[in-house]
């Protein structure tokens, strides 16, 4: 994962790739810190997405922009056009689902 540590280089980020995956998270957070290794060995499934990783107390702006209220969130891009959001309490099996139509959809 790429890390994100400007608003510009995350809308650059978004606008650059067909698909991508932001994952934002907290200092602090243990849940934040529990998901990312799962989430990173899922995407070894989906070679094709662009994957960035942003630390809200870094870039504060990160939860205004994109309406955040709890971390950790996982936000699905197609296009620079958000499709998918996770937040807080993610169920795996349920996300990868929904993960995997949208890469099936774009990449066949």
């Amino acid at each position: 994962m790429q890390n994100l540590q400007t608003m510009e280089e995350i809308d650059a980020f978004i606008n650059e790739h067909e698909l991508t995956l932001l994952y934002i998270s907290k200092v602090g957070c243990s849940v934040c810190h529990g998901l990312l290794p799962q989430v990173e060995s899922l995407l070894l499934n989906y070679p094709n997405i662009k994957t960035g990783h942003i630390e809200s107390t870094q870039v504060p702006e990160v939860a205004g922009r994109f309406n955040i209220f709890a971390v950790p969130v996982i936000l699905v891009f197609v296009e620079g056009k958000e499709y998918l959001r996770e937040a807080r309490i993610v169920h795996m099996d349920l996300f990868e689902e929904k993960l995997n139509k949208i890469y099936k959809n774009m990449v066949g």
